[in-house]
Parts: structure tokens; sequence; C-alpha cells
């Protein structure tokens, strides 16, 4: 009998643990569902504002900018179209215009107008779309709000003018540099491309690029910039800055990320770090999942503060993206796995676009206290560059000739040069 009453009391036991067992799988299921359900509300109320977005460069890449053979609702030789950004809750969208760093020197602000010609196009052709310039403008459209960023300072030719020239096309924010030196900033990526080398970090030029950029309301981006150089910009920009698509360094180490004392000087300057999701940049390798993702936003947090976070998912700029987040349509599952790990309500609504609007408004209000400023007239000196193909108006020599009826014409240095020694030659 005893026998009998321990075979009984094993069932027993196991059917425990198994009644147990379902309990603990059903809480965990409605556990998830809640918490999916509760993604979606929040990104329902709070649309995502992305700081990075390269869909531009594969429309210039795959279709040489031809909106006429595409349809940009399904296309799907990209992460990115307009049924997924709607699937993902994104409310607002910086298309990055960008430009090769071998344009440097050559044709960059073409190539760069060229870009921001497509973006325009795009928003104006589907009404899914609507091309904004202000914080206002992101809160007051109920459609997918555009936005332009220029990556890469080499874009403006070292000129201010091309600079504001770019805002008034409405471009608002600029990466002062991408994976090369401009003649007055370093980049994390100087290695990769020559230019510039001698360049330490933020030359006097520099420092006046972040001055004209305060005061007509340009967002400055550290992102691609060297850490010295962030520093710098750090010190003297009287409006916060954004990193448009970076994560933590002491995550994964490399130049491309944010270091600890570059994240404080964030919190304090109440900037953003709009965090990038390419497995490299997370993971330092080709494969990632959402939860290694996640680890650099509690990273940054538990460091700068929930308010100093946001997202710049870098789609169709890089190639690898975290198991479960391959295109733009997956927001939602990150949202999920924040909330899983305790994050507030508050802090998700931070992060999905109330701590950008909050940066926005604060550059638009730097831009504002100065409007009694005039533009800047400084010129970047010669012998900062290193082309020859740059025409130099204040050394340019006129002839005139009253009598003879010659045309006032200019010379260029080239062709002087080439004069000179001809005669030299013959004589």
């Amino acid at each position: 009998m005893e026998w009998i009453k321990h075979i009984l009391s094993q069932n027993a036991l196991w059917t425990l643990k198994h009644f147990l067992l379902c309990i603990f799988l059903q809480i965990n299921s409605c556990s998830s569902d809640d918490l999916s359900q509760r993604a979606q509300n929040l990104m329902e109320s709070h649309p995502l504002i992305d700081g990075h977005n390269d869909l531009a460069l594969q429309l210039r890449r795959i279709y040489k900018n031809r909106l006429s053979e595409i349809n940009l609702r399904t296309i799907n030789t990209t992460r990115t179209n307009l049924n997924k950004l709607k699937t993902g809750h994104v409310g607002a969208q910086f298309w990055s215009a960008y430009v090769l760093c071998s344009a440097q020197d050559k044709d960059a602000v073409r190539l760069a107008l060229e870009q921001v010609d497509v973006i325009k196009r795009m928003c104006k052709e589907y009404e899914e779309l609507e091309f904004v310039t202000s914080s206002q403008g992101i809160e007051n459209t109920t459609k997918i709000a555009c936005l332009i960023g220029l990556e890469g300072g080499h874009i403006i030719d070292s000129s201010l003018a091309a600079l504001r020239m770019f805002y008034e096309l409405g471009a608002r924010y600029m990466t002062l540099t991408h994976m090369c030196n401009t003649p007055w900033a370093k980049t994390s990526g100087g290695s990769l491309h020559k230019f510039y080398q001698g360049r330490k970090s933020l030359t006097d030029f520099g420092n006046e690029v972040i001055k004209e950029m305060n005061r007509i309301g340009m967002i400055i981006d550290l992102s691609h910039t060297s850490s010295n150089t962030s520093r710098e910009v750090l010190a003297i920009s009287k409006a916060p800055v954004i990193f448009s698509h970076s994560a933590a360094f002491a995550l994964c180490g490399i130049e491309r990320n944010v270091p600890d004392d570059i994240l404080l000087s964030i919190k304090k300057n109440r900037g953003l770090v709009m965090v990038n999701f390419h497995t490299g940049f997370v993971a330092c390798r080709k494969t990632a999942n959402i939860s290694t993702l996640a680890d650099h936003f509690d990273y940054i947090k538990k460091l700068a503060g929930s308010e100093s976070i946001g997202i710049g998912g870098d789609y169709d700029g890089v190639t690898g993206f975290p198991e479960g987040l391959e295109d733009v349509s997956k927001y939602p599952l990150l949202i999920q796995e924040l909330l899983r790990r305790g994050w507030q309500d508050q802090e998700i609504k931070g992060v999905l676009r109330e701590n950008f609007l909050r940066v926005f408004r604060h550059v638009e209000r730097v831009r504002d206290e100065q409007l009694n400023l005039r533009p800047s007239e400084i010129e970047i000196p010669e012998d900062e560059l290193s082309y020859s193909c740059r025409l130099d108006l204040r050394t340019f020599q006129h002839l005139r000739g009253k009598s003879s009826g010659i045309q006032e014409r200019s010379i260029p240095a080239f062709t002087l040069a080439i004069y000179i020694l001809s005669c030299i030659y013959v004589f």
C-alpha cells in the first residue's frame, strides 16, 4: 500500500507543478500581449520622430532619383516604404541628404542639392507625407512629417553662405563631418579618407560654422565627428546638439559611438543621443537582437537620463540590423522591450518624440534670441584649403579696356600661370 501512496503523491506533485507552469505561461502570455498593446497605444498617441533615414541615398543608388519609376508605398528593394512607416508608427522622419566623401572639393554642393530636390519631390508627390521645417510643423501635421538633414559638412564647401541657403531650402540639421575630415572639423573616421589629415578637432572657421548654425536655427549633429570635435562644439554651442544616429561607446567601443564624458556633457547641454540600430554600432559584430539594442537605451538612461535619448534607426544607410528590427515597421517591438524592462510611459513618450521636440524648440528659441545679429561674412582662409579649383575672388585680377572695347573679364589663376610660364619660355 505504501508504494501506491508514493505513486499517488508523486502524481499529485507533478500535477501541481504542471498546473503552476500553465498558470505562469498564461500570465506571461498575457503580460506579453499587454506590453504589445501598451506599446501600440503609446506610439499611436506619440508617433515616433526618427533622426536618420537614408532612403534618399538608395533612391539615387538604385533608381537615379527617378521617382516616376517607383511606388514608395510598396517599394521592396529598401527597408523603408510608406506602408512600413505607418505600421511602425513613424510620425516624423529626418531624411538624410547624403553625399559621398569622395565628392569633397569637387561637386558636393550640386550632389547635395539633387538629394534635397528628391526629398522635397518625394514629400510633395505622396499625400501621406508633409514637408515641414519647424517643431510646430511636426506637431501640427496629421501626416508623416518630412524633414531634411545634411549628412557631412563637406556639403557646404566651407561656405557659410551655402550653409544659409541649405537652411532656406529646408535643411534643419547638419552632421558636421561624415567619414572624412573637412577643412574645419575632424571626423571619427579619418583613416578612411585622406582629406585634411592635419585636423585635430575644430578650427577657428569651424567655430564660426557652429555660431552661424546657432544663429540661423540649424541643429548641430555630432554623429561621425571625432570625440575632441564633439567636446569643443559642446563647449561653445548656445543651443542643444544631437547625435542623430550613434550609440554608447561603453557597450561597443568604436569611434562612431559616444563616450561617457560626452554623454554627461549632452545631459548638461540638454541635447540628445538618437540611438543607431546598426549591429556594428550596438554589438560590434554582424549580429544582434532587440535586447542588445535596448541595452544601449538602458545605459544612456542610467548615465544621462531618459530625457537625453531619441531614436535614429539609420535604415537604408547600413546593411546589418538586429534580429526582429529588420525594417521601419518593427519599431513597436523595441518599445515593447523597453516597457518589459520597466521603462515608464512618460520616459517612452520622451524617447518617441518629446525629447526631440524639446531640443528643436530650444534651437529655435536660440535662433529667435539672435534675430538682431547680421549673417556672418567670415570666409575660410585660403591656406586651410588643399585644392586649386576653388575660385579666389579676393585676389582676382581684372582687365579693363575702355578705349579698345575689351569687356571686363577675369583670368583664372591656372590660366594666368600658364600664360606667365609661356612668356618665360619664349624669352
